[in-house]
C-alpha cells in the first residue's frame, strides 16, 4: 500500500472506533490515525509450488519458537498440514529432499512449508537461527512426521 492509502486507512479507523466503538479522546483518536500496516508476504503457494490449503474440519492454530544452534540440521520431516515460518535471526538453508533443492532463508524472510515432502533445515549462518512458526492443523494433531 502506499502512504496515502495507509493514512486514509489509519483515518477511516479513527473514525470508525468514534462512531462504533468505546469513546476515545482526541489524543487517542490522533493516535489511532497514525496505525501503519506494511504487507511484509503475501503467497498462493508453498515453498516447493503446492496451492496453499488449509485444514477443512475443527482447525487449531498452533505457535512455536524455534532456535536452532549454527551448525545444526534438523532431521528429515515432513508436515501434513500447513506451516508458516517467519525467521527473526540468522541464516536457514532449506532442503526439499525428493527434489534434491535447496532455498536460503535470512531474518526477514517468511516461508510456506512444503506439505507432505520431506525436508529438512540446517543453521548455515555464523549466528543461530530464531523462527517464529504457526501451523494450521486439525485440532489436537500434530504437524512433524519424522522420516526413520
Amino acid at each position: 500500500m502506499n502512504m496515502i492509502r495507509m493514512t486514509a486507512t489509519g483515518v477511516a479507523l479513527a473514525a470508525g472506533l468514534l462512531a462504533f466503538g468505546p469513546r476515545l479522546d482526541a489524543q487517542e483518536a490522533a493516535a489511532a490515525a497514525k496505525v501503519r500496516a506494511s504487507r511484509i508476504f503475501s503467497a498462493t503457494t508453498t515453498a516447493n509450488g503446492q496451492p496453499i490449503k488449509l485444514p477443512q474440519g475443527d482447525a487449531e492454530v498452533v505457535v512455536w519458537t524455534y532456535d536452532i544452534p549454527v551448525g545444526a540440521r534438523l532431521p528429515v520431516h515432513k508436515h501434513p498440514f500447513p506451516r508458516y515460518a517467519y525467521v527473526l535471526q540468522g541464516m536457514l538453508q532449506v532442503t526439499d529432499v525428493e527434489m534434491s533443492r535447496t532455498s536460503d532463508y535470512k531474518a526477514g524472510d517468511f516461508i510456506v512449508e512444503m506439505v507432505d515432502a520431506w525436508h529438512y533445515g540446517a543453521n548455515t549462518g555464523s549466528e543461530p537461527v530464531r523462527l517464529l512458526v504457526v501451523d494450521q492443523v486439525d485440532k489436537g494433531q500434530a504437524n512433524t512426521i519424522l522420516r526413520y
